[in-house]
């Protein structure tokens, strides 16, 4: 292999190193100075960004959102199964599998720790 090739394999492995770097930086989020997760909105472009869904995505969110979605199917099931088959399945799924596995980690948290 010339010099030349040489330079040109590393500048190519440091721009590959800068760009894995950026990935990890774009998908692993900070955490908190006590180790856990960040809290929704705690960071630019974090996940949540409206207050809507960081109240919805609250525990007491879920709460309310489950009593209006209760209520609504007690009062008028017709008008309910329409809005359910209306809804997003698979971003409704993506955000409860997302809470289950942020519980699931902080339990582990706190028993390792």
């Amino acid at each position: 292999m010339t010099d030349r090739d040489a330079e040109a394999r590393a500048e190519i492995l440091a721009r590959l190193a800068a760009s894995r770097e950026e990935l990890r930086r774009v998908f692993d989020p900070p955490h908190n100075s006590n180790g856990g997760s960040p809290t929704p909105g705690e960071h630019p472009g974090g996940f949540p960004r409206s207050r809507t869904m960081q109240m919805l995505m609250s525990g007491r969110g879920l709460g309310t959102l489950s009593a209006i979605a209760a209520g609504l199917l007690m009062a008028r099931p017709g008008l309910a199964l329409r809005l359910l088959r209306s809804l997003p399945a698979s971003a409704v799924a993506r955000m409860l599998l997302a809470r289950a596995m942020t519980a699931l980690r902080a339990k582990q948290a706190r028993r390792e720790g």
